[in-house]
């Protein structure tokens, strides 16, 4: 077989990257399984999306290869190191987006060009399109309740290229059944939901245990008037939007409305001031266009977060690398450090960045 018909896929453990593997050996492919060790706790729990046992059994299940493939310290670099930066300068990350970019991807088509791969593959839910111009986009799963393209959106021309999404047109209840009949043992295998390397306690748990005490100290609650409200326990425990946990009795449903790392300090009001119109995004990424020129708008759907259905709005050039976003109807809490993702009337991914502040 040639180095077109020879395929990488990630391998997971879970169900869906093992049932992206079954199809596309029955397809005809020469398939090898990999499964990328990102990360190991002190006490030695795994990450939880890189499921070794499972993987190897799910590869012996299909008749394929496997081998897996040790990343520990680059997902360190790219993921985890970031990730506590990031909530210490008062923004909500999203470490998913930035492993499959600067991980998954790399790694896996590291592997692919060293064995002779023409493509790498994944378990993800979205189809990889290639535009009349040339260029390669991703267009949104078949069934919106599972749509991916969210967490892909910093994928580069020559990753997409080079990529395969057996899954974009399948339900998750159709995957689980394929995996059945097929006689896969992690058919019934629970979806993981969980930032992978939280594996004990909280977000703010791990930063603390990372950073050391003296990196999330206490700080004050202000209103929006800057009148001292109570005590928080670092800027790290909480995030646009959040209602839960404050520990504040003001008589009034309360929500943080912003953080100030500067100040080191917990904005929270009323419900109505998380309604934003005007976002800027910074470290943007474009697909299936090369970029936004002076001047230019288009018309698009935006989604500020994974489960955000999208509202209308229009973007340009914020200058630099950076875009405008103008809704058309305010949107609720969106939240600096998490992406805005741009979509067109196909449902393909325009592009998109991380929001860097909220107008």
């Amino acid at each position: 077989m040639n180095g077109m018909n020879k395929v990488i896929v990630g391998l997971s453990g879970g169900v869906d990257s093992a049932v992206a593997a079954y199809l596309l050996k029955k397809d005809g492919y020469d398939v090898v399984g990999v499964t990328l060790r990102t990360w190991q706790s002190d006490d030695g729990s795994e990450s939880l999306c890189c499921d070794i046992d499972d993987a190897r059994s799910a590869a012996f299940a299909i008749g394929i290869d496997y081998y897996p493939v040790n990343c520990t310290s680059d997902f360190k670099r790219y993921v985890v190191d970031p990730f506590a930066e990031v909530y210490l300068r008062g923004m909500t990350p999203n470490p998913c987006i930035e492993c499959n970019r600067y991980v998954k991807w790399d790694k896996l088509l590291y592997y692919a060009k060293i064995s002779g791969a023409g493509f790498v593959a994944t378990g993800h839910y979205a189809s990889v399109v290639r535009m009349e111009s040339g260029r390669y986009t991703l267009k949104k799963a078949g069934f919106a309740e599972k749509d991916q393209t969210y967490m892909l959106y910093k994928l580069t021309q020559e990753q997409l290229a080079s990529t395969l999404m057996p899954l974009g047109g399948l339900s998750k209840s159709e995957v689980r059944q394929i995996a059945k009949d097929a006689g896969l043992p992690v058919a019934s295998k629970p979806d993981s939901q969980e930032v992978c390397f939280v594996t004990d306690g909280s977000y703010a748990d791990f930063i603390e245990k990372n950073m050391g005490s003296d990196g999330v100290p206490a700080g004050n609650f202000v209103d929006t008037d800057g009148n001292i409200l109570g005590r928080h326990k670092g800027i790290c425990h909480y995030t646009v939007g959040q209602r839960k946990g404050l520990g504040l009795a003001l008589g009034y449903p309360a929500y943080v409305n912003e953080i100030r790392p500067n100040s080191n300090e917990v904005v929270v009001g009323d419900e109505r001031f998380l309604f934003r119109s005007e976002l800027l995004c910074a470290d943007t990424n474009f697909m299936s266009i090369p970029g936004l020129n002076a001047g230019e708008e288009i018309s698009c759907t935006v989604k500020i977060r994974y489960r955000h259905g999208g509202e209308h709005a229009i973007i340009s050039s914020g200058g630099g690398n950076t875009v405008k976003v103008i809704f058309e109807k305010p949107v609720r809490a969106p939240t600096p450090g998490q992406s805005a993702v741009f979509y067109d009337r196909e449902e393909r991914i325009i592009g998109g960045g991380v929001i860097a502040e909220v107008r």
